[in-house]
């Protein structure tokens, strides 16, 4: 079976907001465009995902959020406390909590931990900034078969949520 997992980072967050700690930083009004702008593109190229696997930072919560209400039909999403900041080990921890019978699903998570998931599942480096989405397919029977699977996920492509005249100021 095909497999599709979209490995996303979080829309853009505020550093001036009043959060008590890094977990509960909001996002900023750019963030809030950037979200939905890459479930759009999802939907456009018809990789909307089935489950999603999410961080539960308050940045991460509201970016699933915003991308949830362009997408046609509601997206389970389990978040969990142990993909806050995690890379590959996390994933493969929570992998049990993925439908067998979903065949896209989405990692809504933080750097460094999202691009050594890229790395290790396809061998490619590829920079992830904030609203950026590196999309990966590979053949395998189970999730748990997939993910174990290191080197051999072909990347397919990369959407940024920034328009290009964002690209070049934070």
């Amino acid at each position: 079976m095909q497999r599709r997992l979209i490995v996303m980072r979080h829309a853009k967050s505020s550093w001036d907001s009043e959060a008590s700690s890094d977990h509960e930083r909001p996002l900023n009004d750019r963030g809030r465009s950037e979200a939905p702008r890459v479930a759009a593109m999802l939907s456009e190229r018809e990789w909307q995902p089935e489950f999603v696997l999410s961080s539960d930072a308050r940045r991460t919560r509201e970016t699933f959020a915003l991308m949830q209400e362009v997408w046609s039909d509601e997206v389970p999403v389990e978040f969990l406390r142990a993909l806050y900041l995690a890379g590959y080990h996390g994933l493969i921890a929570a992998s049990g909590l993925v439908p067998q019978e979903a065949s896209t699903i989405m990692l809504l998570g933080h750097n460094p931990g999202l691009e050594e998931v890229v790395y290790l599942l396809s061998n490619q480096s590829i920079a992830l900034k904030t609203a950026m989405a590196v999309l990966l397919e590979n053949e395998s029977d189970t999730w748990p078969d997939a993910l174990m699977s290191l080197r051999t996920w072909r990347p397919v492509d990369v959407i940024r949520g920034r328009l290009p005249k964002e690209e070049h100021g934070e």
